[in-house]
């Protein structure tokens, strides 16, 4: 892929120094403001090309909109629920996290919380420090043998599992995702979640914050747990549904929780946070200083090897791209793209395009389908060359347009991209490689060319039954003929191409000439 201009990046909280270091070694300005209000932001971020943010900062819509030259949104840290990834991907801003940065530190917050809610620590701590010795009051149980139910079986889960297995108990799981062979390898059986709730004694989850894991706990599945069960909660504020557990709490159906995390934070009902069985920490999981320094520089290092082309890394929005980072691809992404805009010049219905398909031919394109599918795309829905959608937002730019892209794969001796495109019924087709390093067409609606036509500089398609009158009137209205490439085949319309040193005037002039006429840049 063609590098990413990043000049100036805001850093907008307290990220480890190594993150302004290694971005300014890697030439790009650096400025750090921390503690903006919404509309301080949104008056400043405009003059970035990138934004990097931890927890704190809320990049909605409106701070996104107003990032006119915004490329990237960096999270130091684990997740992106603090930014609108939606609006982002609109704008065809790509959004990436460090989500392997804070997964130890996190792990052992978990851990911790575990032992304390076991053994009463936090309340034995304060009783001692008010002056009690209340041996009796603080009776614990032992981790050992007990049961640990895991809900989220990723970085951190596995973590936490391998950790919490070596204090003796069973560890449990569910994720949609995570293959039980995978999760069993590390010692976590894998169950669903009505056959998980009965037998946990502590609960933990990691799960991200969306629609299904919201209030996964609850008052249904609380009441399917054994009675006293402890959770804990260092993932994500509203994973565990906060009235339900104060009801619980209240109940003696929860026998305790460790919260690092809250669905307001700071949270300003403190009920929970008051509860003599709740400890509770300001949302610490990612605060170590091994933590910060690594999630620093890891979001420092990705946002350098996108802006240089070398690799995409975290991306949560943007899928398409990383195979886009091979050597090769950027001259694919070219011939997408030129072959979007040539057929959008020379249909000739201006309606909107109702179906998009892209196929790829070729050993080597086999995972080049996607990214050239989005660079198909780009072409046929920009107006002004880089004013328009990229790859990060063209498909759902696309569908957001009504428009169907659907990709293909076949094996070829030759590498090759095929686009057809339907207008009303109406189907149109381009054919095109790279060759020597260029992007080349080779046939435009059933016109094989003689030549491959170099899909660069000025291009003047033609479909005539002759070229000679229209040669002839080009070189006359002052324009330098290039190059010239017609078609194969016997008599009838045929299309053309000329490579032009400039634009024509007045394409009008041709009409006489011709049946169907268009330039472009390319």
């Amino acid at each position: 892929m063609a590098p990413v201009s990043v000049k100036r990046v805001l850093i907008s909280e307290s990220v480890d120094p190594c993150c302004k270091t290694i971005l300014q070694e890697n030439g790009i300005e650096v400025t750090q403001k921390q503690q903006m209000t919404k509309e301080e932001l949104i008056a400043e971020i405009q003059n970035y090309d990138g934004l990097v943010v931890r927890s704190a900062t809320k990049v909605t819509a409106d701070v996104v909109n107003a990032g006119s030259n915004l490329k990237i949104i960096g999270r130091a840290g684990t997740g992106v629920d603090n930014v609108d990834v939606d609006a982002a991907t609109k704008r065809g801003i790509i959004v990436m996290n460090t989500p392997s940065g804070n997964t130890i530190s996190a792990a052992e917050l978990t851990c911790a919380l575990l032992m304390s809610l076991s053994r009463h620590i936090p309340q034995a701590v304060m009783s001692m420090k008010d002056g009690k010795w209340d041996r009796k009051k603080f009776m614990g149980a032992e981790l050992y043998g007990k049961v640990l139910g895991i809900v989220g079986l990723g970085r951190i889960g596995k973590e936490v599992a391998t950790r919490m297995q070596s204090f003796g108990m069973k560890t449990i799981g569910y994720d949609p995702i995570t293959p039980p062979e995978v999760s069993a390898s590390w010692g976590v059986e894998q169950m669903s979640l009505e056959e998980l709730w009965p037998q946990c004694d502590y609960i933990t989850v990691h799960t991200p914050l969306m629609p299904s894991t919201t209030g996964l706990l609850n008052d249904t599945s609380f009441a399917k747990c054994k009675k006293g069960v402890k959770v804990v909660n260092c993932a994500r504020g509203g994973i565990i549904d906060e009235a339900a557990l104060l009801r619980a709490l209240e109940s003696g159906q929860c026998g305790g929780a460790g919260l690092d995390v809250f669905v307001e934070e700071p949270p300003k009902d403190r009920a929970l946070v008051n509860h003599p069985n709740v400890i509770s920490c300001p949302h610490l999981g990612a605060s170590t200083k091994e933590a910060q320094a690594r999630c620093g520089k890891e979001i420092a290092l990705q946002i350098v090897d996108m802006a240089t082309g070398k690799a995409l890394v975290g991306a949560v929005n943007a899928q398409v791209l990383v195979s886009s980072f091979s050597p090769d691809s950027h001259q694919w992404i070219l011939l997408g793209e030129s072959m979007g805009r040539v057929l959008k010049a020379c249909t000739a219905s201006k309606e909107p395009f109702s179906q998009v398909h892209v196929t790829s031919l070729g050993e080597s394109l086999k995972k080049s389908t996607g990214f050239l599918s989005s660079a198909a795309v780009v072409g046929l829905l920009t107006e002004v060359p880089q004013k328009g959608p990229n790859l990060v937002n063209a498909l759902p730019l696309a569908a957001e347009t009504g428009i169907t892209v659907q990709t293909d794969h076949k094996d070829n001796e030759r590498e090759a991209c095929v686009l057809e495109v339907s207008v009303n019924g109406r189907s149109y087709k381009a054919v095109g490689l790279v060759q020597a390093g260029l992007p080349v067409l080779l046939e435009l609606n059933g016109s094989v060319f003689r030549q491959p036509v170099p899909l660069t500089g000025h291009l003047l398609f033609f479909k005539a039954t002759n070229s000679t009158e229209l040669l002839l009137s080009v070189t006359a209205a002052g324009v330098e003929l290039q190059s010239f490439s017609a078609s194969t085949g016997g008599g009838g319309e045929q299309w053309y191409c000329m490579g032009i040193s400039s634009l024509l005037g007045d394409i009008g002039a041709l009409k006489s000439l011709v049946k169907e006429a268009a330039q472009l840049t390319v």
